[in-house]
Order: C-alpha cells, then sequence, then structure tokens
C-alpha cells in the first residue's frame, strides 16, 4: 500500500489552554501573552488561548479574560478559546475573541466527571451557546474528547463518534475534533477511524488531537495523515494533560510535531526554530522537565551541523 502524504499541514498550538490548564506553577498574564504572540510570531496560524470555564474548576485559565485583551493580534491569525457554556461565550466576545469551541466528550462517564453533565444536557446547553454565537458574529468549533478510548469506558465505537458528530452538524457546526484526551489511541484505530469519519462526513473540517501519554502521538499523527487529515493540535514543550481523566499526560510537542513534518518534507509555514526556542523557555518558566524529544536531543540538523564543524 503506498502512502499519502500531503504537501501542507495546517497546525494550531494549544499549549496556552489545554498545555497549561494542568501545570501546578500558574504562568503571569505577561507570560501567557508572550507564548501566544511568539507563537504567532513563529507563523502558526491558529492558537487557542485559553478557556472560559469556572476558576474554581480550573484556576490555571482564571485571567483567560486578561489575556485575551492584552495580547497583540497579527492578521490571518486564528486566535480560539474554549468556552462550556453561554456565560464563556459572552466573556469570549466581551475580549474580543470571534471563534469559539465546545467540547463534548463521547464517554458518559468521562462528560460526568470533566462537565458534572450528561452528554444530553451537554448538548441542550450548547444549542444556546451556538446560537448567541452566531447572533454576535462569532464562530463555534467542536471538539469530541476521549474519541479513541476513555479510563471509565475503555474503547470508544465509531458509532459513538457518529452520533455526536450529527449532533454537532445539526448545531450548525461543521469544524471538528477527534480527541485521543487519554492517549490511548493506536496507529491502526486512529487510521480506521479517520478515514471512515472523512468518508461519513466530507462537509466536516477535520482536527486531531493527541496525547503522548504511551508514547504513540506521532506515529498516530502519521496514521491520520494517511487518512487524509491535515490539521492538528500540539502543545509546546508537550505539556497538558486533562484533570479528569485519570493518567492523562501531556500533548504530543509542537516542536517534535513540526520537526517530524519538516523531515519528512511536509510544509507547515511554522519557523522550527522559534518555537524551539519559546518551547525552552516555557519549560523554564513551568520549572520541570517536559515531554520533549528534540527539547532533549534538538533538531536532526543540529547534529549535521556540529559533524561539519569538528570537520572544520
Amino acid at each position: 500500500m503506498s502512502m499519502n502524504w500531503p504537501e501542507k499541514v495546517i497546525f494550531c498550538e494549544v499549549g496556552p489552554r489545554d498545555g497549561l490548564q494542568n501545570e501546578k506553577t500558574l504562568l503571569s498574564v505577561e507570560q501567557k501573552a508572550a507564548l501566544i504572540e511568539g507563537a504567532a510570531d513563529a507563523g502558526v496560524p491558529i492558537i487557542e488561548v485559553g478557556s472560559f470555564v469556572h476558576p474554581k474548576a480550573v484556576p490555571q485559565m482564571a485571567d483567560t479574560d486578561e489575556v485575551a485583551k492584552k495580547i497583540r493580534r497579527l492578521p490571518g491569525v486564528e486566535y480560539r478559546c474554549l468556552v462550556a457554556n453561554k456565560k464563556g461565550v459572552e466573556r469570549a466576545l466581551a475580549s474580543g475573541i470571534t471563534k469559539v469551541k465546545l467540547t463534548l466528550s463521547a464517554s458518559e462517564s468521562h462528560a460526568r466527571a470533566n462537565m458534572k453533565k450528561s452528554i444530553a444536557e451537554l448538548l441542550e446547553g450548547f444549542k444556546e451557546c451556538t446560537a448567541f454565537a452566531h447572533e454576535n458574529g462569532a464562530a463555534v468549533s467542536g471538539a469530541i474528547s476521549t474519541a479513541f478510548g476513555c479510563p471509565f469506558e475503555g474503547k470508544i465505537p465509531v458509532a459513538k463518534l457518529v452520533e455526536i458528530t450529527e449532533k454537532f452538524m445539526e448545531l450548525g457546526i461543521t469544524e471538528l475534533s477527534m480527541s485521543d484526551t487519554t492517549g490511548m489511541a493506536n496507529p491502526r484505530q486512529v487510521y480506521d477511524t479517520a478515514s471512515f469519519m472523512r468518508e461519513k462526513f466530507p462537509a466536516v473540517r477535520w482536527f486531531l488531537h493527541f496525547h503522548n501519554t504511551r508514547g504513540m502521538a506521532l506515529a498516530n499523527m502519521v496514521a491520520g495523515l494517511n487518512a487524509g487529515i491535515i490539521r492538528y493540535d500540539a502543545s509546546l514543550a508537550g505539556l497538558g494533560g486533562c484533570p479528569f481523566a485519570p493518567g492523562a499526560s501531556g500533548n504530543v510537542a509542537s516542536e517534535d510535531m513540526l520537526h517530524m513534518l519538516r523531515e519528512m518534507g511536509i510544509e507547515t509555514g511554522i519557523d522550527l526554530d522559534r518555537m524551539i526556542a519559546l518551547a525552552r523557555q516555557l519549560q523554564q518558566w513551568v520549572g520541570h522537565c517536559t515531554d520533549s524529544s528534540v527539547l532533549r536531543a534538538g533538531k536532526n540538523s543540529d547534529l549535521i551541523s556540529r559533524t561539519e564543524a569538528k570537520k572544520q
């Protein structure tokens, strides 16, 4: 079977939200703004700047309003935020955010652990969110969390993903992410699921969102690429994890993903060196080592440069 490689991948940086939401160290508004602006300056086309949720639930995101108002915004860059209810949409709009994202778990158990509501209750609330957002000129995207596996329920049937996708589309949401929240996905599962969902829902712009909990995130991305998915999330320095999913460690590191794509000759339009420098800075801010192979070992081209220097 021949491999199906795209010429370009569309990349979204989720570090300012998903990366920081599980960190014990709380970054300042200024640090978060510098992180977002640095990613935009490096050429990242989509940045998830934070979430508008109750500060008691996720204290790391309590200052998202201030961050969103402070950041210098570049034309052509999409700045989006996660919301959980109409109040979140109102806060997003008031802070100048024009794209919000609604997340729904594919697992009933995870939905209740995460949002304290059933899937049906959450969908009912999403109707109000999307109506208010659209009335006020804001775009809405969606995400299906625990799309490949749940720590409470195990593997998620594809029929469940179909059901939730149909519900999102009924709300007028046609940009969706399948998120491996707990890092339970495997490449064959990703390929089969992504291929099926692309074929069944050709009008949907699909993203894939992988956590590297068991070291399979990049392999899963390769499977996604071969299934025809060209949009991916990742987090600088490999930070992240779901506070409501036991054992869910960080997202795949942005610099690891971007390095792999560059080595494969797949364009992203992003300055890898600037992203590596930003990831190193972020690692210093949170004060601990993170799951990033490129930060540990450097780029392939660094080895070649050192070898050439020794010859001279």
